[in-house]
């Protein structure tokens, strides 16, 4: 039976910390019961449908969106923290071998140790604000590069070296594909970064931050963020949603297919979101990017998306269960020519901004987060056995 505690001492909090406040942030919210989320003071949707992914960066980090010049001057920055050190570069055949089937997110989480052994990385505890933020824009920089470097060794190709004078997402479809994507795909892999930068407190961003609070190194609190996004219940559902339309299909098999799998129990990828009540409004602007580009894969994921919540509406009365972000993730990046094992990773590659400016909010606060858990094993103090 668990052990009676002093009642100053603890608090009961929810399973999973679900709706707890653990902190107060300027960095954005979600709004669950609207839909809606944002970055800073700007809805995160609006800044897709009108920024580019370095304005937004900028925001993130700097407070603030750019003007002109302040665009150019942070462009270039960035652009040029591209190349890796000789040393990191050396290393990632090793680190692509080692981590095989796993891919490349298996493979950042030491990479990015790497990079910030070689780039000197100090704890934050011990930097100034302005070195923290220098080594979150040098390692969110190098993420892209690392990633796709990953890859194309895993696949026995050679890695493609950066290029400056293409924009983040350009450099990073330039990196994976060896070919300079065409404006229509470059544009919608930037909407989608630009819309899964920051999302909240979700699991690898708190887990940025519990590390940051220790007073860790940039490198060190990003690991464990990727660490987190790697799991299939946090990052690693878009290949797993466009994995669902595969086994599905065909739209005569859409009913029978799903019915089955609510019946059972099975969680549908794609569908459902610990916050939201409503449409997430990820999902709708992905929707509407697929849209344009259209043909028979977008038709039968609306098909299936239309079909899904009927169904889901009818045998689970009173939930309100729609697409997330993942289901239409998916279905853009396969339509923009990514492979499915860099579908996470390329989330990674957007979430690292956000990670970032969530490690430098957390590093002004000096308090370690530490909470308790409640004991509930075998009574004790229980005498110890001798050893017969």
């Amino acid at each position: 039976m668990p052990i009676n505690r002093a009642a100053s001492t603890y608090v009961d909090v929810p399973r999973g910390l679900a709706g707890v406040v653990v902190t107060d942030t300027s960095l954005g919210d979600v709004r669950g019961l609207e839909g809606f989320y944002h970055y800073r003071q700007y809805s995160a949707v609006e800044l897709a449908q009108t920024r580019g992914f370095e304005d937004v960066w900028h925001l993130m980090v700097h407070g603030e969106l750019p003007d002109a010049e302040q665009r150019a001057a942070f462009t270039a920055r960035t652009a040029a923290l591209r190349r890796l050190p000789e040393g990191v570069r050396a290393t990632l055949p090793a680190v692509a071998a080692a981590a095989g089937r796993s891919g490349p997110l298996a493979g950042l989480r030491t990479a990015l140790s790497l990079l910030g052994a070689a780039k000197g990385f100090r704890p934050v505890y011990d930097i100034d604000p302005e070195q923290r933020r220098a080594d979150t824009v040098m390692a969110s920089a190098a993420v892209p590069t690392l990633l796709t470097a990953l890859y194309r060794l895993g696949q026995g190709l050679d890695p493609v070296e950066p290029r400056e004078d293409l924009s983040y997402a350009a450099n990073y479809l330039y990196m994976l594909t060896g070919s300079e994507p065409d404006a229509a795909r470059t544009r919608a892999i930037e909407q989608y970064l630009i819309s899964t930068i920051d999302h909240g407190f979700n699991a690898s961003t708190f887990t940025a931050r519990v590390i940051t609070s220790t007073g860790a190194d940039v490198a060190a609190a990003l690991v464990g963020a990727v660490g987190a996004l790697s799991g299939p219940l946090h990052g690693g559902a878009p290949s797993r949603a466009l994995d669902t339309l595969d086994a599905i299909g065909t739209p005569e098999r859409i009913d029978s297919w799903i019915r089955e799998r609510v019946l059972a129990g099975d969680r549908i990828m794609g569908f459902g979101h610990p916050v939201y009540r409503t449409e997430d409004p990820r999902s709708r602007l992905l929707r509407g990017i697929a849209e344009q580009f259209g043909g028979p894969l977008v038709d039968f994921a609306v098909e299936v998306e239309r079909h899904v919540e009927a169904i889901l509406a009818e045998l689970k009365p009173g939930r309100e269960l729609h697409t997330n972000v993942e289901f239409y993730a998916g279905v853009v990046m396969e339509l923009c020519g990514l492979p499915r094992e860099m579908f996470t990773p390329t989330f990674a590659a957007a979430r690292v901004v956000g990670w970032s400016a969530n490690i430098l909010e957390q590093a002004e606060d000096p308090k370690i987060i530490r909470p308790a858990a409640r004991y509930v094993g075998p009574v004790p103090p229980v005498a110890v056995p001798l050893m017969v």
